[in-house]
């Protein structure tokens, strides 16, 4: 017979108020991105407004209601200074005890005319997809297949292909645009694109993309060197992408001649057509850096770029209306209305402050990096950037590893030797032949410029490049160089290999 019994048991648990999962995701957002947020709560909470306004200042702080005793829907949280802070019990994601911090927001981006500013120029350059729009209107087609068609382009990727299959074309059509088309019809419109210029424009794969531009080379200008090219990607397509050329020159028949002069027209081939006008699917290609910093005169100087970053205060309107709700009749109705006008005061004081606060986090993270790569904003040189981890930043600004690394995503920052992705300054340390800490940016330097000076038709093997870093008094094992190797994006010898 089994027995029950009932027991307590004490548990330790951590849950995010919305609040500090708001500020998470603000951390997120690249400054490119930051104003489209900050509409987008504008559009939602019509207490929030952008601009400054200091009219009602007490009023926001609750000084003007302190005799409306009667409104039992306040919360007892309710602000009652300027330093009220919703988020003071999440520790991980404020730092206030650094004064010249915490005053960047009132110095940054705020100084004379004739200060330097620095920003990325921003493209107004006509997109890929527009330039195919431009095409397809050139085609005489029934309305249905000219929808057909502009829904296959605004699916396309950058690069110019159509990753999705042909049946999920049909089905999207069907239920987000109410279109009825079949797989035949789908795939009908999809062969006029991948007639348009570049060649291979909508390719749904790299071999297709070849062969697009193989067979209109060979219409244009028929040999029999195109032809062979043809052959290699149709029937050999696999060997081609492993580089077992000497299994395609026996399975083909052609001669070492022939197969050279076929791999030289694939060579020339575009991989990716999308890219070769220049412009892009979403016309994005340009990087607004979140932080600039300045070497004056062997002085380094941090700014955060806030211009993305208006000024917000809380509806006068949105005031006015709760001091006049709350003093009216006492009533189911008076009591809805001002929990719903407050929650939404509550709700844009929040996102100010979250805003306020992704600043600061933002501002220190930057600041302790710059000090500690400070060498390098000094220079520009690679070899004086030093190992350093996500750690390393946490313990100098006091906030969490996952917070830090919120903030080196996506984040990029100006100098005067260039714009540089925040996850640039981290890397892993070893210790050299000498006993000396370096980066292992240094060793991924020395085998990148070992790969660009190789033999191409003998190229490196990752022992070979082992070998090479021990000469240079780096003995790392030759799992760990391949690893390197990989972070770099180098295919293996054998994938290197030119004819």
């Amino acid at each position: 017979m089994s027995s029950q019994r009932l027991t307590q048991t004490q548990k330790l648990l951590q849950k995010l108020s919305p609040q500090q999962i708001l500020i998470m995701k603000l951390l997120q957002i690249p400054t490119m991105e930051l104003s489209t947020r900050i509409k987008e709560e504008i559009m939602q909470n019509p207490a929030l407004e952008e601009g400054e306004n200091h009219e009602y200042e007490d009023d926001i702080n609750g000084e003007s209601l302190d005799d409306n005793d009667n409104v039992d829907t306040f919360d007892d949280n309710q602000s009652d200074d300027d330093n009220y802070d919703p988020l003071d019990d999440f520790d991980d994601y404020l730092k206030d005890d650094d004064e010249d911090d915490a005053a960047y927001k009132y110095s940054v981006n705020n100084s004379s005319p004739d200060d330097k500013h620095y920003e990325a120029p921003i493209t107004n350059e006509t997109t890929f997809q527009d330039l195919l729009m431009e095409q397809l209107g050139f085609r005489k087609l029934d309305e249905k297949k000219r929808k057909i068609g502009a829904y296959i382009i605004g699916n396309l990727d950058d690069a110019g292909y159509l990753s999705r299959p042909v049946s999920g074309i049909a089905d999207d059509l069907l239920f987000t645009q109410n279109i009825d088309a079949t797989e035949d019809e789908v795939r009908e419109v999809l062969e006029i694109i991948q007639d348009f210029d570049p060649a291979g424009v909508g390719a749904t794969n790299l071999q297709e993309c070849l062969l697009i531009q193989l067979r209109r080379i060979n219409e244009e200008n028929p040999s029999a060197d195109c032809d062979n090219a043809i052959t290699v990607i149709e029937k050999f397509f696999d060997e081609f992408t492993k580089k077992h050329y000497d299994k395609i020159v026996s399975r083909s028949e052609m001669t070492d001649d022939e197969f050279k002069r076929a791999l030289d027209i694939i060579l020339s081939l575009n991989p990716k057509p999308g890219g070769s006008m220049g412009t892009s699917t979403h016309n994005n290609d340009y990087i607004i850096p979140d932080f600039t910093v300045i070497n004056n005169g062997g002085e380094l100087e941090l700014q955060l770029n806030s211009r993305n970053t208006p000024e917000l205060h809380v509806s006068k309107d949105f005031m006015n209306m709760l001091k006049e709700y709350a003093a009216g009749k006492d009533s189911k109705e008076k009591r809805e209305a001002v929990t719903f006008i407050k929650s939404k005061i509550d709700s844009a004081n929040w996102f100010i402050d979250a805003i306020k606060q992704r600043q600061s986090t933002l501002y220190v993270t930057m600041k302790a990096i710059m000090e500690y790569q400070k060498d390098f904003f000094l220079t520009g040189d690679e070899g004086k950037l030093k190992p350093m981890i996500l750690k390393d930043i946490s313990d100098i600004v006091g906030l969490d590893i996952s917070t830090i690394s919120r903030v080196a995503n996506s984040k990029y920052v100006q100098t005067a030797y260039g714009t540089f992705q925040l996850k640039y300054f981290f890397s892993e340390g070893l210790v050299n032949d000498e006993g000396e800490e370096v980066s292992t940016r240094e060793v991924k330097k020395i085998v990148r410029e070992s790969v660009e000076n190789e033999d191409k038709a003998n190229p490196l093997n990752d022992d070979e490049l082992t070998a090479i870093l021990k000469e240079k008094g780096y003995t790392i094992a030759r799992r760990t160089v391949a690893k390197y190797r990989e972070q770099l994006g180098i295919p293996v010898a054998r994938l290197r290999k030119v004819l």
